[in-house]
């Protein structure tokens, strides 16, 4: 049969999948991949839970789709509430959409329109800052706002110009700067930047609290998001995190800003919310936002098809519901640590590996041709595809990036495998990863 799939890369091979369960999936030929990345950090459950599968049955039998702007939900009334329950702070309410790039695209919105009401009509504040090293979506808006230069090229003059500030990547500072003499300059960089524009104009700033996609698992200072924090409240300037990659215990904790105690104006939501059993995202929305637009138009003036889904709430229900039940976000904590232990162990002194970083379940390994001078290798080498591919061959799956490094060059790839991991199975990943490894370096470097 002809197959008329729109691939993302027609030149690139694709295994057929078959079934998936536990932390393991089958393509049609009955070969078995251990799933080390969730997909794109997305089955964080693993495949094939019965709890989950039941939900769904139950609910499609019930109803599958009603609009939101018309009818809510039993479900999405239920997961609304269990999320308040997990979230900082006054984070109490969620806007839901089907995807991570409606999410934020929602987020930037809202922050738009809540200084509109907050300031009767009379605000200039409109401007979004981003970092580079980013990544908050595929569409227009969210492009714009990320600044990871290989997914922006091809779209600039399509893209609106928001400002953009440093990631905290110590491994490659943009000052050249070691921590912790840096004085953590990377964060500060965000007021510089609120005062250049002026902070009449800008209205938020967003942020991966643990970049993902773009650098690989790349974790920031324990200062990082206190000073952010301290930095918007001082010029009413509205803090996102988002959170599609981390939220619902990736990290080990319920969302990574409570690793260092700082609670946003909102939480970008996606990916863990359904485990990759729907699509569902949202955003958190704190008691001062909810309450200006109630005081005010009493609506946002957004909107999607699949907002508010009651599949796809009743999907995720059972899928917070089972990480609770199964005190998952425990398991992530310690078999976390094994993994990262593991991982610098047996990797550091691979040729090609320039750095293993991480936390929880989301590891980072950057691939280098020279471990001294941390030179990358060049772009057409294509190094985090090459990985891929021999890991493929093996039999497991990890989650390739590129363009870290100065927005061509750079290779790295995540390894956030799901959940329910174990101890010996984080070792059988790591065996993997250190004789795949050591081949590749053995061809890259000869």
């Amino acid at each position: 049969m002809r197959d008329y799939v729109f691939y993302r890369n027609f030149k690139q091979s694709y295994p057929i999948v078959e079934r998936g369960e536990g932390i393991y999936v089958y393509d049609k030929d009955g070969k078995r991949y251990i799933d080390g990345c969730c997909g794109a950090l997305v089955s964080n459950l693993g495949h094939g839970i019965e709890e989950v599968a039941d939900a769904i049955c139950k609910q499609v039998r019930k109803i599958a789709f009603a609009h939101l702007s018309m009818l809510v939900s039993e479900p999405a009334i239920e997961l609304a509430s269990l999320i308040k329950e997990l979230a900082p702070g006054d984070l109490n309410y969620t806007w839901f959409v089907s995807g991570g790039s409606e999410a934020v695209e929602s987020a930037v919105k809202l922050a738009r329109q809540y200084f509109l009401e907050r300031d009767r009509n009379n605000t200039s504040k409109y401007k979004i800052i981003g970092r580079w090293n980013s990544f908050h979506g595929n569409t227009l808006g969210a492009l714009a706002i990320g600044g990871h230069i290989p997914r922006r090229k091809p779209y600039i003059p399509m893209l609106m110009e928001f400002p953009h500030i440093s990631t905290h990547y110590c491994y490659r500072c943009p000052y050249n700067l070691e921590y912790p003499r840096c004085n953590v300059r990377c964060a500060f960089e965000l007021e510089e930047v609120i005062k250049r524009e002026g902070p009449q104009y800008v209205a938020a700033f967003i942020a991966e609290p643990v970049v993902g996609a773009t650098v690989g698992a790349l974790v920031p200072p324990p200062e990082y998001w206190p000073i952010v924090r301290e930095i918007c409240n001082k010029y009413d300037v509205l803090l996102i995190a988002d959170e599609v990659m981390t939220g619902f215990g990736r990290t080990g904790e319920n969302f990574a800003v409570n690793h260092w105690n700082v609670t946003p104006d909102m939480i970008v939501l996606g990916k863990g919310m359904a485990a990759g059993y729907s699509p569902l995202a949202g955003v958190i929305v704190s008691e001062k936002i909810v309450d200006t637009i109630k005081k005010g138009s009493g609506r946002f003036i957004h909107g999607h098809t699949y907002g508010g889904n009651p599949l796809s709430c009743a999907t995720g229900v059972a899928v917070i519901k089972y990480i609770i039940k199964h005190n998952l976000i425990e398991n992530v904590k310690k078999v976390g640590l094994i993994l990262g232990e593991l991982l610098k162990k047996e990797l550091c002194e691979v040729p090609i590996v320039g750095e293993v970083r991480g936390i929880g379940l989301m590891w980072g390994i950057e691939l280098v041709k020279d471990k001294e001078t941390k030179l990358p290798f060049p772009r057409e080498k294509n190094v985090s595809s090459v990985v891929f591919n021999a890991l493929l061959e093996k039999g497991l799956l990890v989650y390739p990036g590129s363009g870290a490094a100065d927005g061509i060059n750079g290779d790295h790839f995540m390894v956030a495998p799901p959940f329910i991991l174990q101890s010996e199975e984080a070792k059988e990943i790591v065996s993997i990863l250190k004789e795949t490894l050591v081949e590749v370096s053995k061809v890259l470097l000869n």
